[in-house]
């Protein structure tokens, strides 16, 4: 029988690690550090950002449609802002924190002014933390949370609809929307016959999506998955420009003592902030 404790959990977030650099994968998904045992991760304002802007559209899908928009969602956001307020959300002084605060509150204002998309009935998965075998043979799990699953009661399915709080578009080879869909469609009962990204900071509508072949999908995310669970096995994790990269080195000057702790995550995990590091979003007004 598969045990879920001992399974190779993946999920978007960590394919996409794996994908830009098996080292990153390691310091991100598996490294702990040895004086606490806790996982590190690394805070910057664009995650910040997007970090807040989610935090109160998740709980409006919590709501009954008919008092999901009684408050203002601005109001709402200054809760999740104070969570990242300062170096806690990577911001280097309070004039940069102020720009990306304006930039959330004006994405909430946008998704008020067109509460139509999200004024029907939602699909909320029980689950905290949503996830399925994968493959049992191989003792792999796929796991994670979807933003909102839109009910469409004429045809008794869901349209699955992300949030997009960055100024870049997805990139069209994301596995995102392939493990949605799987995720959708093992996690409960009903089918996804749409799938759509709302990029809240520039767009007034949603950006329908071509929902990816399941099949075709499964195959493509246990491919991974397999290589990951083989990396983690022989405790092989390589980074493909050799000592370092963009996306590990990071990482690797957290764990040799470089930055700064700022606090720690819902997940119990160390959240740091590197001096001087360059968030390119920062600069974009």
């Amino acid at each position: 029988m598969p045990d879920k404790y001992t399974a190779v959990w993946v999920s978007h977030s960590s394919i996409s690690d794996w994908l830009r650099c098996p080292q990153a994968y390691f310091l991100q998904n598996v490294y702990r550090d040895p004086k606490n045992n806790h996982k590190i991760r690394i805070t910057k304002p664009s995650l910040a950002l997007g970090s807040a802007v989610h935090e109160v559209l998740e709980g409006i899908s919590l709501l009954p449609k008919e008092t999901r928009f009684n408050e203002s969602l601005v109001d709402k956001f200054e809760n999740a802002w104070n969570k990242v307020s300062g170096k806690r959300g990577g911001f280097a002084d309070s004039e940069s924190e102020y720009r990306y605060k304006l930039r959330g509150q004006e994405m909430l204002r946008r998704v008020m002014n067109h509460k139509d998309i999200l004024s029907g009935p939602a699909v909320k998965i029980k689950e905290d933390l949503p996830h399925f075998w994968l493959s049992e043979e191989d003792n792999i799990i796929l796991c994670g949370k979807i933003d909102w699953l839109e009910y469409l009661p004429e045809i008794d399915s869901v349209h699955i609809i992300d949030f997009k709080t960055g100024k870049s578009e997805e990139d069209p080879d994301s596995l995102q929307l392939p493990i949605y869909h799987l995720l959708v469609h093992n996690c409960q009962k009903r089918k996804a016959v749409k799938a759509s990204y709302w990029y809240v900071e520039s767009s007034d509508s949603l950006a329908e999506k071509v929902l990816p072949d399941l099949e075709t999908s499964k195959e493509k995310v246990l491919a991974i998955a397999r290589d990951i669970k083989m990396a983690r096995q022989l405790k092989r994790f390589k980074c493909p420009e050799g000592d370092s990269c963009k996306f590990c080195q990071p990482l690797l000057n957290i764990t040799k003592g470089f930055g700064e702790l700022v606090g720690v995550d819902d997940y119990g995990s160390d959240i740091y902030i590197l001096p001087q590091a360059e968030d390119k979003e920062s600069v974009i007004l």
